[in-house]
């Protein structure tokens, strides 16, 4: 059956995309982004980094294994909207509790397919990541670029999606206690600390120093998170505050602010990194690592020199910073997601590395 088009995208130069729209049939500016993972749609769709984000999927065929309770990232998705070439609304898996449509539907979320998604993202790539409407095909033009004109994008999204009160993930026979600190985490990182005996503690992103110090945890864990690091000021604090007092791992957005806290700075790229297949590698091994990824900023590794911080992982492809280090503080970070799921796995060892720091650290105490 050939449907009508009854949805479109606008963008800021008056260009349009049209599409037959699915999930919530709401109007929607965003900031529009790309990503070329192969898989992995409902973790996108659930992950709060992308808070705002219309997501353009450069793999054509989406929505074919639908939903599943247990794969989840967050418990209410954030996104701003979805774009896709082909949307499959009979899902072929045995797992499946509801389809991509059903969700995007119950949580608010609008979504379009049919678009040309190989011409949107080649926009973006040449114009960098921007402003764009989602909206019925009807919408004139002119009303069209009033909304985009009048529509600012948010500038507080951690604070949207930070939990608002502290909780808890144990595991049985636990050996460490970690608290992590909730920018947007995904839930998957949580996963992946009670698989390695972690107790975590999630707390919201503005929590106090001395209420963290009086927890006395064996490390501190810095998450993920939509938006641009330097709007997080409460976190790039206590970052300057608690090092060298225990262990800390950030990942992505974590990693940006610990460069911050350090007297780094950072800056947004042209239309950042989206997906699982981006390759590292790790200066001290050689070793390269394909990585997933997703973020807007990039650390500065000019602006790096005299702050103690050393460079221990880059990006194959355009040479932006991956990793960072003070040894003598037990502090790292990475801009990558190593507990990356539905993968690639090539990072997960970077877990075990905070599980080294966090034993070494009460060897010494």
């Amino acid at each position: 059956m050939i449907r009508k088009y009854d949805g479109k995208i606008v963008l800021a130069d008056g260009s349009e995309y049209l599409g037959c729209r699915f999930g919530a049939k709401e109007d929607r500016v965003c900031e529009l982004v790309f990503n070329t993972s192969m898989v992995g749609y409902q973790e996108i769709v659930s992950d709060p980094s992308y808070t705002g984000q219309l997501v353009v999927m450069t793999y054509p065929i989406i929505g074919n294994y639908g939903v599943t309770d247990e794969d989840f990232e967050t418990k209410i998705p954030t996104i701003g909207g979805l774009v896709v070439r082909e949307y499959n609304d009979i899902p072929s898996n045995f797992r499946y509790t509801k389809t991509l449509s059903e969700i995007l539907e119950d949580y608010g979320i609008p979504a379009i397919e049919g678009v040309d998604t190989r011409k949107l993202t080649r926009a973006i790539r040449d114009g960098g990541s921007q402003k764009a409407l989602l909206t019925s095909a009807g919408t004139p033009a002119v009303e069209a670029a009033a909304l985009l004109n009048a529509t600012d994008l948010r500038r507080d999204q951690v604070s949207q999606v930070s939990c608002k009160k502290r909780w808890y993930s144990r595991t049985s026979n636990h050996r460490y206690t970690v608290v992590a600190v909730d920018c947007g985490i995904k839930l998957n990182i949580v996963r992946s600390l009670n698989a390695r005996g972690c107790n975590v503690t999630v707390v919201p992103y503005d929590t106090p120093y001395q209420t963290i110090l009086d927890m006395e945890p064996d490390g501190v864990f810095l998450s993920n998170g939509p938006g641009d690091p330097e709007d997080v000021a409460p976190v790039i604090e206590l970052v300057r505050r608690l090092r060298g007092k225990f262990p800390i791992f950030g990942i992505c957005l974590g990693h940006q602010m610990i460069a911050l806290a350090y007297g780094g700075e950072t800056y947004k790229l042209k239309f950042g990194h989206r997906g699982g297949n981006h390759p590292v590698k790790d200066l001290s091994t050689g070793r390269l690592e394909i990585t997933s990824q997703n973020h807007s900023y990039a650390v500065d590794d000019k602006s790096l020199e005299g702050t103690g911080l050393e460079v221990t992982h880059i990006n194959v492809l355009d040479g932006t910073v991956e990793g960072l280090s003070c040894r003598e503080d037990r502090v790292f970070s990475v801009q990558y997601h190593p507990e990356s799921a539905p993968g690639p796995q090539d990072s997960g060892y970077l877990f075990d590395r905070f599980i080294q720091l966090m034993e070494e650290a009460k060897r010494n105490a």
